[in-house]
């Protein structure tokens, strides 16, 4: 008999632990069902799991089995038809290449892919897997009002979760130590006292005198029994303090284009693009404000319903927009305590000499303020002068500043992870 025995030890979630391996083992196969999942899903239905499928025979695991013992003398027979190094044809017959057409067979057999499902926070995971907001850096820390439980020794008093066994059974048998041991020295002395009233003369004995012995010796013993192993005075349990903990602090500019050039569709999609964003930032970044300015010819700065629902019309003038944001990083976001962002979504349409203020007012002010600025241009056409501007401004700060062409919902996705792949901060 052959034992294989596993000494790994099991962590104190061992199923959670479990399901992470097979996840991490099977990432590539769970990875295409996410990325053709989030293809097939609206962005709003982007919180919820995800059901994936992995063919049976890629999850197939090696086998330990006793082999055949002694000799043996085994007849293979040949055939007519196939010689060394040929590969042999599939079985054809009826559903032939699995499309579920044909007849019923009384032959062959089949084994369905494994399927399981993702929870929510697994199926995200996969998506914003290899993502991050670029060159987070660590500012000046103004106020620390994020506050973490510590470990800050152990106390008398507290819940049973948090109890702390080294210490308590430390604690018990000090007690016990410090409890027995006047009474193991009184029990000493008492049984050399009986044994030195026992090893005189009978005549010179006295009864009186071993009785008392023995009754004071079974006393003691008894004490010595009484001493608890453990009591409620022993206990000890892990003390958790509040500490404030220092926090970098990013906020999110989302700046899009509402003007009359923008049909339904264009906004439909930047607003897709920015629901994608923020799901990504909330999930990543507890510490990130956002911030959403809609322009026409006029920027305005408004609340989350506004900015995805309103609907308003006129021409374009984005500088208005990247003015801004500019004040409102004076106002209210120093730079120098704020990791500062800005995605922007248009349809590349901008008033004619605008274009260039565009380009001055992100290479003079704005882009010594931020980490990052992203532009998505929504079109299928060729693109105009505010494209030709920025592309100036990322030739200047190519680390700094990235910019992406939509022009279908599908191309929402794999836009996304260009802009927020992960980065090395230079």
């Amino acid at each position: 008999m052959t034992y294989f025995i596993d000494r790994r030890a099991n962590a104190k979630h061992k199923s959670a632990v479990n399901r992470q391996r097979f996840l991490q083992r099977y990432r590539s196969h769970i990875k295409r069902s996410v990325e053709e999942a989030v293809n097939r899903r609206s962005i709003t239905d982007m919180e919820r799991g995800e059901k994936v499928s992995i063919p049976s025979k890629d999850i197939s695991e090696p086998v330990f089995q006793h082999g055949p013992a002694g000799s043996r003398t085994i007849v293979s027979p040949g055939n007519k038809e196939f010689v060394e190094g040929d590969r042999l044809r599939r079985p054809g017959g009826a559903g032939e290449g699995g499309a579920g057409e044909g007849s019923a067979s009384n032959q062959g057999e089949g084994m369905d892919e494994f399927a399981f499902s993702l929870s929510r926070e697994e199926f995200l995971d996969f998506v914003f897997d290899g993502l991050a907001l670029p060159h987070l850096e660590r500012k000046q820390l103004r106020d620390l009002d994020e506050v973490r439980p510590v470990r800050a020794g152990v106390t008398r008093d507290g819940v049973p979760s948090r109890i702390n066994i080294v210490r308590s059974m430390r604690e018990a048998q000090a007690r016990r130590i410090g409890m027995r041991a006047p009474i193991k020295r009184a029990l000493r002395e008492a049984e050399e006292a009986l044994q030195e009233e026992e090893r005189k003369d009978p005549v010179l004995r006295n009864p009186t005198r071993i009785h008392e012995l023995k009754a004071e010796i079974e006393r003691l013993e008894k004490r010595l029994e009484a001493v608890p192993f453990i009591d409620t005075y022993d206990l000890r349990y892990n003390n958790l303090v509040d500490q404030p903990q220092p926090s970098n602090k990013a906020v999110m500019f989302c700046v899009m284009d509402v003007s009359g050039s923008m049909t339904q569709g264009h906004k439909d999609i930047a607003k897709r693009f920015f629901l994608l964003l923020y799901l990504f930032l909330e999930r990543n970044y507890e510490k990130v404000e956002l911030v959403f300015i809609r322009h026409h010819t006029a920027a305005k700065e408004v609340d989350e319903e506004e900015f995805f629902y309103s609907r308003e019309t006129g021409g374009t003038i984005v500088s208005s927009a990247l003015t801004l944001v500019d004040e409102i990083i004076t106002k209210r976001y120093s730079p120098a305590q704020w990791n500062l962002y800005v995605a922007q979504a248009s349809d590349g349409d901008n008033w004619d000499d605008d274009s260039t203020t565009c380009r001055d007012l992100l290479m003079s002010s704005l882009m010594a303020k931020l980490q990052y600025y992203t532009y998505v241009e929504i079109t299928p056409h060729s693109h105009q002068a505010l494209w030709e501007e920025y592309e100036r401004v990322q030739a200047r700060h190519p680390e700094r500043f990235a910019m992406q062409q939509i022009v279908e919902p599908g191309d929402i996705y794999p836009v996304f992870r260009k802009l927020f792949r992960k980065r090395i901060a230079q």
